[in-house]
């Protein structure tokens, strides 16, 4: 099952994120090579939010990687949502479905 993650940031996050940043990252590109995370990244010309996509049977998964994040753990963070995403085009979708 696909799932997004989408983190909403504080207003200062871009002055704060230089602190944690490494150890963010480090985790974000283990967990995509766990295969867990397909794609993520910063959302606007000034980021004030971030997607992830999450290919993972059990969203608690994604739970633990948003509470072992240096971001969420240091602020930068207000808020987060998980969102089941049902994929149905591309060679990638879950549930394919193609015209009749």
């Amino acid at each position: 099952m696909h799932y997004l993650l989408t983190y909403h940031y504080s207003a200062d996050y871009l002055q704060r994120r230089g602190e944690f940043r490494n150890a963010h990252l480090a985790a974000a590109w283990a967990a995509q090579g766990r295969g867990e995370m397909v794609l993520g990244g910063t959302v606007g010309a000034v980021p004030d939010s971030a997607v992830f996509v999450f290919d993972c049977i059990d969203p608690g998964v994604i739970e633990a990687f948003v509470q072992a994040d240096p971001y969420v753990q240091n602020g930068l963070v207000l808020r987060h949502t998980v969102q089941p995403w049902t994929t149905v085009i591309g060679a990638a979708a879950k549930t394919p479905v193609h015209p009749e």
